[in-house]
């Protein structure tokens, strides 16, 4: 007769199945940090860097420092912050597929945002790998500043280093990662404190990089040199009309009419 206590082991192993194997970390250009685990990313397909356009210094700085974090050389954690859409993540991405093409022994490593308190765990895994990681924090923000010192204490000052080999990239639509509660501030014994609490995130990235939202020439130019890679027809009144329509010109709206182009002239986007 089967022990109950080895029937409810089983039915709780069932529930909670165990973490996906340790992907080799030196053989992938990409992984998912995924319960505990490293795991080869599918499909990385990052955009060319010639394909984004309007951020010209941006993708040079971010490249230059994935650069000398690949070589081994001192390198910044790097917050790309700004408006919806501007080619944040997808600059990201693109840097690291660079400096791999060229040579460089990068890797990027993704991270959900609600997962910042298995870091050290993952460095832990990074640390031995003789190659470098870029870790990508996608879309972070925080609703108060005591939310954000986990991050804070990894990034600088706390107990236990981070690897030399790795360092955070994050993207965020807010500059200082921080909602900034005016009614906080005011009802602070020193509002000065307050404002600082809040930046003391943001201060800690040595690259900061700001995207903007992009004039309509600008949002020309990026459908244009889609339209020209892809091969399909622009009709700059037609692409700024698909703009007008979703209220706002960025290059994820100016990536959503090319797709939806492409499938107005029966063309897959490969």
């Amino acid at each position: 007769m089967t022990d109950p206590m080895d029937r409810i082991a089983a039915a709780l192993e069932r529930l909670s199945p165990p973490p996906p194997p340790q992907a080799d970390a030196t053989a992938h250009p990409a992984y998912v940090w995924r319960e505990g685990a490293l795991v080869a990313a599918r499909d990385f397909r990052p955009l060319p860097m010639d394909m984004l356009h309007g951020v010209e210094a941006q993708k040079d700085a971010l490249v230059a420092n994935m650069r000398r974090l690949a070589a081994g050389h001192a390198a910044q954690d790097a917050l790309l912050w700004g408006a919806r859409g501007t080619g944040k993540s997808a600059l990201v991405k693109a840097a690291v597929a660079q400096v791999q093409r060229d040579g460089g022994a990068i890797a990027l490593v993704e991270v959900a945002a609600d997962r910042l308190d298995t870091l050290p765990r993952l460095f832990d895994a990074l640390a031995p790998a003789p190659r470098a990681f870029a870790v990508f924090l996608d879309d972070l923000g925080f609703d108060a500043a005591a939310d954000a010192r986990v991050l804070r204490s990894l990034l600088e000052g706390g107990a236990e280093a981070r690897p030399a080999n790795v360092r955070l990239i994050v993207t965020s639509n807010r500059r200082h990662l921080v909602t900034r509660d005016i009614r906080e501030q005011e009802s602070a014994i020193n509002p000065r404190d307050s404002i600082d609490d809040q930046m003391a995130l943001a201060d800690r990235f040595g690259l900061s990089l700001g995207f903007h939202v992009v004039d309509q020439d600008g949002y020309c130019a990026i459908v244009r040199g889609y339209a020209e890679r892809y091969g399909l027809p622009f009709d700059a009144a037609d692409a700024i009309q698909w703009a007008t329509r979703r209220g706002s010109r960025s290059g994820r709206v100016a990536w959503q009419y090319v797709v939806e182009l492409a499938g107005r002239e029966g063309k897959a986007l490969v």
